[in-house]
């Protein structure tokens, strides 16, 4: 099967949709599929077709990095030629998306993975006769979360497929740094990591000596026994991933799934969160869970897993057999099914 994965994202900038795009691009192609990426810039998987600039848009409290160009819409038709049927990531996203709903393509796969926000979903709403004729022309719709599907209910039978990772890339075990926290995100108001760096007071006092490596956000200083790593590769990441004794994902909204808890979670390790519903069906109760954007709370549940190996091994243990649930090879198999369902015509 030739398969095209529309994303609107560039993959210049780290996100959640290009992590996905990305490995469905290697999951498609391991299991003997021809898989394409068709996306704005110049980086991206192996085999990558870019239809022009990228500009960073404000958008669900963070900024997107998409083409505004409408002249993108001829070229997505021209970078999915010869696909058998077309996967769109965010379908409403301009212009790379919704330029691949808009032009004559093969069938469409649309993937919706954001909880978009009040602001979106009003505007939803306002334009649901547009809306409603824009996702007609998806063959199969699906959502990465019941979060992710709940933002566009003028899409019907809308399938659940999570998001996946490569369980192996996390199976290798490392000693855990005592008293070691890690946190991974941009530095995006709404990941959170002001609230941590709120709580940190409070974790070191608790425990003296406690260190906290931040990746992905890079910041010229901060409090003692914070290390700001900013962005690293993959491997780097995994790497500070197990060594870590406690993960902290104090996000304040705006996720739809958690693909960082999901990453901890393979890597065996124990989770303090801020308890949102995208992360809770992720996680379901192999995390301790503490009320969003409360730095009091968050602090305490970090100093209190510290200080008890045995909730962290029980916790760590109970993740890592969860994971299991969102295997790539699983995920890549409902997307076969899907895809063949819009060639076939059964929605």
């Amino acid at each position: 099967m030739r398969v095209a994965l529309v994303c609107p994202y560039a993959f210049e900038a780290h996100g959640g949709v290009q992590d996905q795009v990305t490995r469905l691009v290697g999951w498609l192609g391991a299991a003997g599929h021809d898989a394409w990426a068709v996306a704005p810039g110049d980086a991206g998987p192996p085999g990558t077709r870019s239809v022009g600039a990228w500009r960073s848009v404000r958008a669900n409290r963070s900024a997107a990095p998409i083409a505004v160009d409408p002249r993108v819409i001829r070229r997505v038709a021209d970078a999915v030629a010869g696909a058998d049927v077309v996967h769109v990531h965010e379908p409403f996203m301009p212009m790379v998306s919704l330029g691949a709903i808009l032009a004559d393509t093969p069938p469409i796969v649309g993937t919706f993975h954001a909880d978009p926000g009040s602001f979106a979903r009003n505007a939803y709403r306002i334009a649901e006769p547009l809306v409603r004729r824009v996702a007609a022309r998806i063959a199969v719709a699906t959502a990465v979360s019941e979060v992710a599907a709940s933002a566009v209910p003028t899409v019907p039978g809308i399938r659940i497929i999570p998001n996946g990772i490569d369980l192996a890339d996390y199976a290798d075990t490392h000693a855990p740094v005592p008293g070691r926290v890690v946190f991974i995100g941009r530095d995006d108001p709404r990941k959170g990591l002001d609230v941590l760096l709120q709580a940190w007071p409070r974790i070191l006092r608790d425990v003296p000596g406690a260190s906290l490596r931040i990746i992905g956000a890079d910041r010229p200083s901060g409090p003692a026994g914070v290390t700001f790593l900013g962005r690293v590769d993959e491997p780097t990441k995994r790497l500070e991933l197990g060594k870590a004794s406690v993960v902290a994902a104090p996000n304040i909204g705006g996720e739809s799934f958690g693909i960082v808890v999901l990453e901890a979670m393979a890597a065996g390790k124990p989770i303090v969160a801020a308890d949102l519903d995208a992360f809770r069906g992720v996680a379901g109760d192999t995390v301790r869970w503490v009320p969003v954007g409360d730095p009091v709370g968050l602090g305490r549940g970090v100093a209190e897993l510290l200080g008890d190996a045995d909730a962290r091994a029980h916790l760590g243990a109970a993740a890592r057999e969860r994971a299991a649930m969102f295997s790539g090879e699983t995920v890549a198999r409902a997307y076969l099914i899907a895809y063949g369902d819009a060639i076939s015509g059964r929605a």
